[in-house]
């Protein structure tokens, strides 16, 4: 039977201005899946999908039903227009240019989408990326060795962000006298709560880096240098055709961006279980071939992504619930990845768990993240080289509370899952 009503505001909590619903997520979706695994909220009107297989259903959906158009910022703001009838696609279409994102790759749709990452996917190869590695174990040994002497660091500036942004850096081709000012220029993600500056709404919040970028493309198309920056720039789609500079710039400038954002978050977070869990860190540590089953444990208990976010196309059903064109369908990577109907006991951090990578983390379906690979590649290492130099890493009391009262601040954002700051002290090796 379809469910239809609305949510009433005094029993939930409004995912999207909630200060206790960034601090602990994870309840939140666990709340909202024990009433139905999909509900629409109260506030904003979005359909919360919060249960694995029905987030996979949308995900994985192939027939047009649903949009990326929204994925990054969601309901917020609202469509450009009013929603008629059942099908929205040439409303859609027509406004689509005045939507946040929407000159990136991440809110394409349909077969523009297809050919675009097709392009794109052709240049992050197993070779690149195994090449990479030795990069980013001297990248991390470097950074390390500026604050060895402290006994402690700020983890999110001062090992995660730089590794993950130089890590990029270095697999594109961006000169090196370029790297430092570029980990400066990139700032807090979008979707605050406490409010973005005009660019960051608007349809190429990278807009900041457009002329950066654009020189890099036309220089290499000039000069190819045998990067991947290099191969981008002279990149064909299939039938032979190029695509123009600027749409090459606009998806170099994307593929920096997400590049750096998603892996620095999942570094910081693995680093806070180590502090918060000795026992897992004494068993990396004794184990070290289990680091790469830690990070997907780290990526499914707490993903760096909370969620993404379709449109309603077509008006349709999930799960039985009845999806009028127009809605904006909120996927929950957290929730899926934590539903107990897929991962018994999810709240336990279990690294032998079966299906361990069966999380939604890096999403599903044509639009699942394609730097996944190298994602998991920076973790590891870093995972890797920080217990190596280190006997013992702890969280900082100071900072953060003793372990059973710990306090974390996360950054103002509902699309993601980014820990503000985290301090940690650690014995050198």
């Amino acid at each position: 039977m379809p469910q239809t009503d609305s949510l009433t505001a005094p029993a939930y909590p409004d995912f999207y201005s909630d200060p206790d619903v960034i601090d602990h997520p994870r309840e939140y979706f666990a709340q909202m899946r024990a009433t139905a695994p999909v509900q629409r909220e109260a506030y904003n009107g979005s359909l919360i999908v919060s249960g694995y297989d029905e987030a996979v259903e949308v995900l994985t959906s192939r027939d047009g039903t649903f949009s990326s158009a929204v994925s990054v910022l969601g309901p917020l703001p609202p469509l450009p227009f009013t929603p008629q009838g059942d099908d929205i696609g040439e409303q859609l279409d027509a406004h689509r240019g005045e939507m946040p994102w929407t000159a990136h790759l991440v809110c394409f749709d349909g077969e523009d989408h297809t050919r675009h990452r097709a392009l794109l996917t052709s240049l992050l190869t197993f070779k690149r990326l195994k090449a990479n590695e030795e990069y980013l174990r001297g990248l991390v040994n470097r950074l390390f060795d500026a604050f060895a002497q402290d006994g402690g660091c700020e983890v999110v500036t001062q090992f995660a962000h730089a590794t993950s942004t130089y890590a990029i850096s270095d697999i594109m081709g961006i000169p090196m006298a370029d790297r430092a000012e570029l980990l400066e220029m990139l700032g807090a993600p979008p979707s605050q709560i406490d409010g973005d500056a005009v660019h960051k709404i608007g349809p190429d919040p990278l807009v900041f880096l457009k002329e950066r970028f654009d020189n890099y493309i036309l220089s290499r198309q000039a000069e190819p240098q045998g990067d991947l920056m290099s191969d981008l720039a002279n990149a064909r789609f299939k039938d032979g055709s190029a695509p123009p500079y600027e749409r090459l710039a606009e998806m170099a400038r994307f593929l920096f961006g997400a590049g750096q954002d998603t892996t620095s978050r999942l570094i910081a977070m693995a680093i806070r279980v180590l502090g918060d869990r000795p026992d897992i860190q004494a068993r990396l540590r004794a184990e070290p071939e289990k680091i790469g089953d830690f990070i997907e444990e780290t990526l499914r208990i707490d993903p760096p992504v909370k969620v993404v976010y379709r449109l309603a196309r077509k008006s349709t059903e999930i799960a039985g619930v009845e999806t009028p064109a127009g809605t904006v369908i909120n996927v929950s990577l957290t929730g899926a990845s934590n539903d107990p109907r897929h991962f018994p006991h999810p709240d336990d951090f279990d690294m032998d768990r079966e299906g361990l990578r069966d999380h939604l983390a890096f999403s599903r379906g044509g639009h699942a993240c394609m730097g996944a690979p190298l994602a998991r590649l920076e973790a590891r290492v870093a995972i890797e080289e920080l217990l190596k130099r280190t006997r013992d890493i702890r969280i900082s009391e100071a900072h953060h509370g003793p372990r059973d009262a710990r306090r974390y601040e996360f950054e103002p954002t509902y699309s993601f899952r980014n820990i503000a700051r985290l301090n940690i002290e650690f014995d050198p090796a």
